[in-house]
């Protein structure tokens, strides 16, 4: 029998469309592997709802690989130390991977290809980063010609089917999905996640769950507004998890041309340009891209513990604000939030309390199934106005109109049942009179936060 090959999984836990699996299933009997390095990551390793998606993503994996009488590997510690013992105890001297650009998994990579034969393959995304560049060869900084340049790249995606699988002649020792410890415990906070996402994990979920939303995907331009509605895809954690592959949803939505599908696919698009930017700048989710917005521009909780009971109101959802508190106890409670919702809560973070972007990317990778290095950050960056391509400063949302344009009364209903029993007309901003007494009064007045964040700017400015 021809020699083994190892695959070796991260962010790609599917069999579809998947070019290190085909590569490896033509040269020989395939090995996959999941290795959970929290040490090569640093102070990046997986937050706590990102394991827990994590744990039932390989679950599914498993029965995928199970039918074709294959087998996942388990093992945890540093890839750079796990992978060559590895492929010295089976025998392998090729290991095949996708591609992976978030840094501390680029150096990895470098090393790894000092230490064995790692064939890396593209397929995580749309096309490899630097595939469309500038007229000068440059890397594009700004989404807009980003986008119209990928749009005229594309022309149709050939999906990789899901290959034949052959066993080695025997199989290396693996840990049990338990002994990972991906689930909690102790307490288990897991339940509302539970029941938010059953029965939806893996690719062929995943891809029942899109086939519902392409049959109201001519909605989606103004739907994927309205919290209250369920009209997004959800495909994000099956994206970020490698459960699907971005050209297996644009295939699936090209016999689709609404509006509503091109605007989907320009949220395709606008992942693969998070990607090209952290390949540009590799702390982009740490670091601002503008100049200025320093330790002494924000109201930083190390400050005061004004502060960071502020900041504490906001994650807990208890700011006064009944869109922004629903939008940040939906995240605790599933580890999603609405699109429209997490741009609100993102804003009033850093304009309304003045308080570093950096708390709400590491709050949001911490508890989001779908946190991702790139799209976090780069989002971030938008709503603060510190990105190379983002929203001003200046442009500073409004949280209460915003919640009355896009009838959010239901979508606060149900987040904030303190508020439940409150009137349309009431339920965006609730008076004293009529405000609970269980729900708390604003943080801060939207005038006043308002007027705090421009004279903030100004200063900086001058």
């Amino acid at each position: 029998m021809s020699e083994p090959q190892i695959v070796w999984l991260r962010r790609d836990l599917r069999l579809c469309d998947h070019a290190a699996f085909t590569a490896a299933a033509q040269a020989g009997p395939v090995i996959p592997v999941y290795i959970l390095d929290d040490e090569t990551p640093g102070e990046r390793k997986l937050g706590g709802a990102s394991r827990w998606w994590l744990h039932h993503a390989l679950e599914a994996l498993e029965k995928d690989l199970g039918r074709h009488s294959s087998k996942l590997i388990l093992r945890r510690g540093s890839v750079c130390d796990v992978l060559p013992a590895l492929a010295e105890e089976t025998g392998a001297t090729t290991v095949h991977a996708m591609r992976h650009y978030e840094p501390w998994w680029r150096r990895a990579q470098g090393k790894l290809k000092d230490k064995l034969d790692l064939q890396l393959h593209d397929g995580n995304y749309l096309m490899p980063p630097g595939s469309v560049t500038t007229g000068s060869g440059s890397p594009y900084k700004i989404f807009t010609p980003f986008k119209d340049s990928m749009f005229a790249a594309i022309h149709g995606f050939e999906v990789l089917p899901e290959p034949s699988l052959s066993a080695p002649d025997s199989w290396p020792e693996s840990d049990t999905l338990a002994d990972l410890d991906l689930l909690p415990t102790k307490p288990d906070w897991a339940g509302g996640m539970r029941e938010f996402w059953h029965g939806q994990h893996g690719t062929s979920a995943a891809m029942d769950r899109f086939e519902q939303f392409l049959d109201v995907s001519k909605d989606y331009t103004d739907d994927r507004n309205l919290p209250g509605e369920d009209a997004t895809s959800r495909m994000s954690p099956h994206l970020h998890h490698g459960e699907v592959s971005p050209r297996m949803l644009w295939d699936a939505m090209s016999p689709y041309t609404s509006d509503g599908a091109h605007t989907f696919r320009s949220e395709l698009i606008w992942r693969d340009f998070a990607q090209n930017l952290i390949c540009q700048f590799p702390n982009y989710a740490e670091e601002p891209y503008r100049d200025g917005y320093d330790d002494n521009f924000w109201r930083n909780p190390n400050r005061g513990h004004l502060i960071e009971e502020e900041l504490e109101a906001w994650q807990m959802g208890r700011t006064g604000y009944p869109i922004v508190d629903a939008g940040m106890r939906q995240l605790w409670a599933t580890g999603w939030m609405h699109n429209r919702v997490r741009m609100i809560t993102a804003s009033f973070l850093v304009k309304h309390l003045l308080i570093d972007w950096r708390h709400g990317e590491k709050w949001f990778w911490d508890t989001l199934v779908d946190a991702d290095y790139g799209s976090n950050g780069t989002n971030w960056q938008w709503v603060s106005g510190t990105g190379v391509d983002s929203n001003m400063f200046v442009r500073i949302m409004a949280p209460l109109s915003q919640s009355e344009k896009f009838n959010a009364g239901e979508y606060i209903r149900e987040w904030v049942p303190e508020l439940a029993d409150l009137a349309d007309e009431d339920i965006h901003d609730p008076s004293e009179k009529r405000r609970p007494k269980d729900y708390p009064a604003k943080l801060i007045g939207h005038k006043e936060a308002r007027e705090r964040a421009l004279e903030t700017y100004r200063a900086m400015k001058d």
